[in-house]
């Protein structure tokens, strides 16, 4: 099991930021995109590496992203239309994610076995969330799932501001 922790920079140019492990040590850096259109985050190990890229869509009604992975592998989050709370679908990927998104407290699931649980932490200045893997080899794929799903809560709470 790995647990990392997720903890946006309050004033990043961009968004970058560092995601540690359960000691604190550094084990992935994102970089944001500085302009908007389209918005990109690249990920990389500590070894500067690059783990991933997620690209939101430009001409979507509703939020969508493209993941794709160091190993090859890609799929698509998108954000479904509904009225009392936030739902995603994760296409091109044998997995799904359930719990309330709005809160930002979910678990990734393969074959109804629990691959990741992920929960932001509350009373904090910045977006910080504890995210625990149960498999390792999803590592990479769980730290992308969510920064793209942390990224349209942003865009949401903007929107409303």
């Amino acid at each position: 099991m790995a647990t990392f922790q997720i903890k946006e920079k309050m004033f990043s140019l961009g968004g970058k930021f560092t995601i540690t492990d359960q000691t604190g040590l550094p084990c992935y850096h994102v970089e944001g995109s500085l302009f908007p259109l389209p918005k990109t985050f690249k990920v990389f190990d500590e070894e500067e590496h690059l783990i991933s890229q997620i690209e939101k869509k430009v001409l979507s009604f509703l939020p969508k992203f493209n993941v794709t992975l160091a190993n090859g592998n890609h799929f698509t989050i998108k954000k479904d239309f509904s009225f009392l709370k936030s739902h995603y679908t994760i296409e091109d990927l044998d997995m799904e994610v359930k719990g309330n998104f709005w809160d930002m407290d979910f678990q990734l699931l393969k074959d109804n076995q629990v691959i990741a649980n992920i929960s932001q932490q509350w009373f904090r200045m910045t977006s910080t969330y504890q995210v625990e893997v149960y498999n390792e080899t999803y590592n990479d794929l769980t730290i992308s799932l969510v920064i793209a799903i942390d990224y349209v809560k942003e865009l949401e709470k903007n929107a409303s501001n």
